[in-house]
């Protein structure tokens, strides 16, 4: 009995071993045949987008200028205004009393400047007939100074009161909308009181910025000046949306932030429907010219300990894990910075049932073919 159990054993045993040659037969057989690209260089365009800040081409805050009741408003908000229309009004009577009283001041000080000339001109004749002495002109020629000064402090006095009168209509700036209106009629006001904002949004600008790095290798591929400024983007609006108008960029700064490391640029964007608002977000698209880069499909690349692989096909038909260095990822593709050269030939895809050394068949697939099917996104 014991003898049949030891034979029945080797005989499931050897079943097993069977089954198991089987299987690694099969798995031998699939990786015979592996899909081989060879390597080559591309020139493209790739796009990368920068988180930008929308703003007025003019925004300004409409303050008061002067201390009192704001006595009428005569716009609404979010209302547009032409250039010099009248958009608030103080309470000017005391400021109406105020240039009144400069006004007497003036009348009075002329008066007291032409009686001292009268005085003075009386002194001059009487000098040369020697009835008073040269000390007597003098003091008079120093009242007729004193009084012309007079006269022009108290013409700089007007002026000024007429100036303040001036702050009691307060009106729109250039062309543009009306912001929120922040206070009432009958409100009280300070000086430098809130009273709303006001936008030109014909055109509008979208700021963005770009790192220290990133802008030191555009300058050193001369692609900032010769693709950058001046050339057209695009701007994608915070729902995904593109805006219908292209925009033209131009340079905003000359030093870069101490804080942040980055120098801002901006894209001047016209706006005929006054869809841009002052304040809004969304992404400036920018171009960068990529030439004669190598590529690699992303399906051929496996990752171990933060280091990325390809299997290189060697001459004698073996493949060998060769590490390379990534460059940027754009659609199923990865630009190659180093490690990897055009006329390579490796494995497509399927890399994870290989290893490495492994003696393999070969199927070629054109990379060309790849690209043309849409894979660079």
């Amino acid at each position: 009995m014991k003898n049949l159990v030891v034979v029945m054993g080797i005989a499931v045993l050897a079943g097993l071993c069977a089954c198991g040659n089987k299987k690694t037969h099969n798995k031998e057989n699939a990786n015979d045949i592996v899909p081989i690209t060879t390597l080559s260089t591309l020139d493209t365009v790739l796009y990368t987008d920068y988180v930008a800040n929308i703003q007025a081409k003019k925004n300004v805050e409409l303050r008061s200028r002067l201390s009192g009741f704001l006595e009428h408003i005569y716009i609404d908000e979010g209302e547009r205004v032409k250039k010099g229309q009248i958009l608030f009004r103080i309470n000017d009577s005391e400021y109406r009393v105020e240039v009144s009283r400069a006004n007497a001041a003036l009348t009075k000080a002329q008066a007291e400047a032409k009686t001292a000339a009268v005085e003075a001109e009386q002194s001059r004749l009487l000098v040369k007939k020697n009835i008073i002495s040269q000390t007597e002109l003098d003091v008079s020629t120093a009242r007729l100074n004193a009084a012309k000064a007079m006269v022009e402090e108290a013409r700089s006095s007007l002026e000024k009161a007429k100036t303040h009168l001036t702050y009691a209509t307060i009106r729109a700036p250039f062309d543009g909308v009306i912001d929120r209106i922040n206070l009432k009629e009958g409100s009280l006001l300070t000086e430098g009181s809130l009273l709303t904002k006001v936008s030109d949004l014909q055109e509008a600008y979208a700021y963005f910025d770009i790192s220290e790095t990133e802008y030191l290798n555009r300058a050193k591929s001369k692609s900032l000046q010769n693709e950058l400024l001046g050339s057209m983007v695009t701007l994608t609006l915070a729902n995904g949306s593109t805006y219908p108008y292209q925009g033209v960029l131009e340079s905003a700064e000359n030093e870069f932030e101490e804080q942040t490391g980055s120098i801002s640029f901006r894209a001047r964007f016209q706006n005929p429907d006054g869809l841009l608002k002052h304040g809004a977000s969304g992404k400036i698209r920018l171009p960068s010219t990529i030439k004669n880069r190598v590529v690699v499909p992303q399906k051929s690349v496996f990752e171990i300990q933060d280091r990325a692989y390809v299997y290189l096909l060697s001459d004698s038909n073996t493949v060998k894990m060769t590490s390379f260095t990534l460059g940027r990822r754009f659609g199923h593709f990865y630009l190659v910075k180093e490690g990897l050269k055009a006329g390579d030939k490796i494995v497509y895809e399927g890399t994870q049932s290989l290893q490495d050394g492994a003696s393999v068949k070969t199927t070629p697939v054109s990379l060309d073919s790849l690209l043309r099917a849409g894979a660079v996104k």
